[in-house]
C-alpha cells in the first residue's frame, strides 16, 4: 500500500469519527440529561465535519495535499470532534447555541486552513 492510499484510508476512516454521533433510532432523545445526537445543532456540526473530511480526502486524491499537510488538518479535525464531544458531555448530551457558535467558529478556521493547504 503506497502512502497516498494509506493517507486516503486514514482520512476516510477519520471521517467516520465525526459521523459516529449520527442519529440512532434506538437512542432516546430529548429532555435534560439525555444524550441527543439527532438534534439539529449536532447534525449541523457533524455535516460540516463530514464535508471537511471529504475536502481533505479530495485533496489527497488529487495530490494537492502533502502527508504533512494532511496530518496537520486531521489533527485540527480531531480537535474539533473532541471539542464537540466535550461540549455535549458538559451540557447533558446537547449542544447549546453558544457551543454551536464556538464549534462553527473553529470549523471556519479549519475550513480556511484546508483551502490554503490545497491552493
Amino acid at each position: 500500500m503506497n502512502i497516498r492510499n494509506l493517507l486516503l484510508t486514514l482520512t476516510l476512516g477519520g471521517s467516520l469519527v465525526g459521523s459516529a454521533m449520527a442519529w440512532n433510532p434506538n437512542t432516546v432523545s430529548g429532555g435534560p440529561g439525555k444524550y441527543d445526537p439527532g438534534h439539529p445543532r449536532v447534525n449541523q456540526i457533524n455535516q460540516r465535519e463530514q464535508f471537511q473530511q471529504n475536502r481533505i480526502a479530495n485533496g489527497i486524491h488529487n495530490g494537492h495535499l502533502s502527508p504533512y499537510q494532511t496530518a496537520h488538518l486531521e489533527r485540527q479535525e480531531g480537535r474539533l470532534v473532541h471539542n464537540e464531544k466535550r461540549d455535549m458531555a458538559m451540557d447533558g448530551g446537547h449542544l447549546t447555541k453558544y457551543d454551536q457558535m464556538k464549534l462553527n467558529h473553529e470549523a471556519n478556521h479549519v475550513s480556511k486552513d484546508i483551502y490554503l493547504a490545497k491552493h
